[in-house]
């Protein structure tokens, strides 16, 4: 467990995540400060960990803290940091979407440790991945410990992740739609989601071995040559299903870096 302290503004569905795989067991820190902003958040975190502190405002968390995680929903961030005052040299991890290094720094106002990460719900298990920008040993250990950090070299590396990051819904949607046919065509729909959920979930695990080295390589393996797999393949790329997912990541990229509006 790190004696440090760590403090968190905002204090919504990440926030919640971030401190329950944080404190579990063996916990990463010995304290944690949440703002009261998101009262039952902030409330049951603390009914739950007797190492979570409500602080009595924002500006008390920062106070109180060695690390402090910005956890603010980006159309109200400016105005929450600004009204802020940071300790120079201190570490600040931000969490909030869409929001480059400059303008937070210009917000913050003060030479600050300044380190962006994009932690996902999984982290409140320990089995998150979140990336982060600039590469930074001490926060790279706080995920390690919440799943597995990934570091990025450059901005355009971690934007290129946000934007990976955004395939959340698409995958779930992609069971949907399959669980969806299944009953269409007779199956009963909870046998349907039973058995798409374990089969993605071992495709995954097949997809985490340390002697994976691509995807090509699983898609082939599994794509017997004439069979059923290589069909579904083969019509999916045909009938532009490739091509959709790549305009639509480009689209998301173009979005995080500010190239155009949703």
């Amino acid at each position: 467990m790190s004696k440090k302290t760590i403090g968190f503004v905002g204090t919504g569905a990440i926030t919640e995540a971030m401190v329950r795989g944080l404190l579990a067991e063996p916990a990463y820190v010995s304290t944690i400060h949440v703002s009261p902003r998101n009262a039952e958040i902030a409330t049951r975190l603390a009914a739950d960990f007797s190492s979570v502190v409500i602080a009595p405002d924002n500006q008390a968390v920062i106070d109180s803290s060695d690390m402090v995680c910005l956890a603010i929903r980006p159309q109200i961030a400016e105005d929450v940091i600004r009204a802020l005052k940071f300790r120079p040299g201190q570490s600040v991890l931000s969490v909030i979407a869409a929001t480059d290094r400059g303008t937070l720094q210009a917000w913050i106002q003060t030479d600050v440790h300044l380190i962006q990460a994009i932690p996902l719900p999984f982290v409140a298990d320990r089995q998150g991945v979140t990336a982060i920008y600039p590469p930074d040993a001490e926060v790279a250990d706080l995920f390690d410990t919440l799943g597995r950090a990934v570091q990025c070299a450059s901005n355009k590396e971690y934007d290129l992740l946000a934007a990976a990051s955004a395939l959340m819904s698409t995958y779930f949607g992609f069971m949907a739609f399959s669980a969806g046919w299944l009953e269409a065509n007779g199956l009963e729909r909870s046998k349907g989601q039973v058995y798409l959920s374990t089969l993605f979930h071992s495709l995954a695990q097949c997809a985490d071995r340390p002697d994976v080295h691509s995807f090509e390589e699983l898609s082939t393996g599994f794509a017997t040559v004439g069979g059923l797999n290589e069909q579904v393949l083969s019509h999916f790329g045909e009938n532009g299903g490739g091509e959709a997912l790549k305009s639509a990541l480009d689209s998301v990229l173009a979005r995080i870096e500010g190239r155009s509006s949703r």
